[in-house]
């Protein structure tokens, strides 16, 4: 340090600082995670597998809470700053624009004396009274709020906050899935390796209280016996006769083919029922028994938790025949799953999207869209949405009180003591290095799924011209050329140039260069590392 400038040492100085700063946040937020004792726990008995499961339940709980936020900020904070005069500033209504008065129609509900029980559908399909409140989309039918020095283009804000927090979640996800990557490259060691590792190297000596030790002691054994459980799977596997290979894929053939059937017949009914129950879900209440109409609500619903609560144990079933190592076991079961539970949901929305864009007659040539059985489209599909998880909520409720609280000889109705005192581990071991990585996978499939039909939504299907806030734009995605048009021209050129196929083409080419190049050295890397010497 004494051969250095002032500047340099100042330099250094700060740095070190910055770096122990950083450090004890980083510990102190470590005391700060959400239910870290109880994971850890689940870690000791169960394994690091397990234990990736409700890590990851953690990180949505997260990105929920985040997501929440950023609806919260950008647009319904402005609208409570004003409804409620907590500042000097007032609503700028959307401007009159001429067209047919068919197509502003809007009746939110029924006027006059109405049963009773049509507050609990209302309460339970989100319609009547629930309709109008800022839960769904057509509570918004201003065009911005006016603060003293500026006016607040809600809009905008809206379309921003959904583009904002698909953004972040992608980029969260993707930031988490890289770190798993990292991980998992490092542990693709030789077996040999990866024993020396853990028997000689897996102990952590900053452990000085006696139950975190018995928890670590029961890690290391576990993560141990499911070594020795893939090793056994590998050694079944290379003596394998060339007749036991072909009878084997054959039948994973087979049994695949029955799983497509299953989720063909699944997305079928789902089909039918949406179809069903939009056509009959207009009919005046008082037509129709309490239950009845009830039934018509939710059959898309109950038809979807139907197909997810029995093809998980079709699928568990199929499995076993399948002949595959148990961490391979775990993950194919998940991908089925959770692509059957995303593909009822893509079945149910562009069920809906055909409806809503397909008239009789032609008459949706006037709005663009089916006006007269979906006059405000986005809340009624907000509202399939909405009617989906309270259904899915209820059975979830319904399956924890009258099965699993019985059956578990009343113990607390809480996971964990669920899992630590009702549950033991599976006979099966299996490794847990890959979970945190392919959970994300999945979820970013996911999340790549649902940006599609909204992005169609935006793009392609006229917005409803008797609610929300794009009632004067033809789509919701033309507020952004319309802001962008008010740009000075400088600037316009700017964006216009760099959301042109000329900019976009060479860029996106250089970043898969660039990572493929990336890719390739890791690859060098992580060969060297196996041809070094022991």
């Amino acid at each position: 340090m004494k051969y250095l400038s002032e500047w340099d040492q100042w330099k250094r100085y700060s740095s070190k600082s910055w770096k122990r700063f950083l450090e004890k946040a980083h510990e102190m937020t470590t005391h700060l995670e959400l239910w870290r004792e109880d994971i850890r726990s689940i870690e000791g008995k169960f394994g690091t597998g397990i234990q990736s499961y409700f890590s990851f339940l953690r990180f949505l709980v997260l990105l929920n809470l985040v997501i929440f936020l950023i609806i919260f900020m950008l647009v319904l904070l402005p609208i409570f700053l004003t409804k409620y005069k907590i500042t000097n500033s007032s609503f700028v209504l959307i401007p009159f624009k001429d067209m047919d008065i068919q197509c502003t129609a809007y009746p939110i509900s029924s006027s006059g004396l109405i049963y009773f029980y049509s507050y609990i559908i209302d309460l339970l399909s989100g319609t009547g009274f629930l309709e109008g409140t800022s839960l769904f989309y057509g509570h918004y039918t201003i065009d911005g709020v006016k603060f003293q020095n500026f006016t607040y283009d809600l809009p905008l804000a809206y379309l921003l906050s959904t583009i904002a927090y698909l953004a972040l979640s992608l980029l969260w996800i993707v930031k988490r899935s890289v770190e798993g990557f990292k991980i998992n490259l490092i542990r693709s060691e030789e077996h040999f390796q990866s024993y020396c590792n853990k028997i000689f190297a897996g102990w952590d000596f900053c452990i000085t209280n006696r139950s975190t030790a018995d928890l670590k002691h029961s890690s290391l054994r576990y993560e141990l016996r499911a070594d020795l459980e893939e090793e056994r799977i590998r050694q079944k596997i290379a003596e394998r006769t060339s007749e036991e290979t072909i009878r084997i894929y054959s039948l994973r053939l087979f049994l695949n083919c029955i799983v497509l059937a299953v989720l063909v017949a699944c997305f079928y009914a789902i089909y039918i029922a949406t179809i069903f129950s939009q056509e009959h879900m207009k009919k005046e209440i008082d037509k129709m028994v309490f239950g009845e109409n009830l039934l018509i609500l939710y059959l898309p619903s109950i038809v979807i938790t139907l197909a997810n609560f029995i093809t998980p144990m079709i699928f568990a079933k199929i499995i076993h025949y399948e002949d595959y190592s148990p961490g391979f076991e775990i993950r194919l079961t998940i991908l089925r799953c959770v692509f059957m539970r995303l593909a009822t949901i893509c079945v149910l929305v562009f069920t809906l999207g055909s409806k809503i864009t397909s008239c009789d007659n032609g008459t949706c040539e006037l709005c663009g869209y089916n006006q007269k059985l979906y006059p405000c489209w986005e809340t009624q599909v907000g509202q399939e949405m909405y009617k989906l998880m309270i259904f899915d909520f209820i059975i979830i409720l319904a399956v924890t009180l009258f099965v699993d609280f019985p059956r578990k000889q009343l113990q607390a109705v809480n996971l964990r003591l669920s899992l630590l005192y009702t549950c033991r581990p599976s006979p099966r071991q299996f490794r847990a290095s890959n979970s945190n990585f392919f959970f994300l996978l999945v979820l970013l499939i996911g999340l790549c799924l649902a940006i599609i039909p909204l992005t169609i939504s935006m793009s392609r299907i006229p917005s409803s011209k008797a609610c929300g806030p794009f009632t004067n734009f033809n789509t919701t995605w033309e507020v952004i050329p319309r802001t962008v048009s008010t740009f000075p021209s400088s600037l316009q050129s700017l964006v216009h140039g760099i959301t042109s196929e000329a900019f976009a083409v060479p860029f996106f080419m250089i970043i898969c260069r660039d990572k493929r190049y990336l890719i390739q050295k890791l690859t060098e890397a992580q060969g060297d590392m196996r041809n070094q010497p022991a």
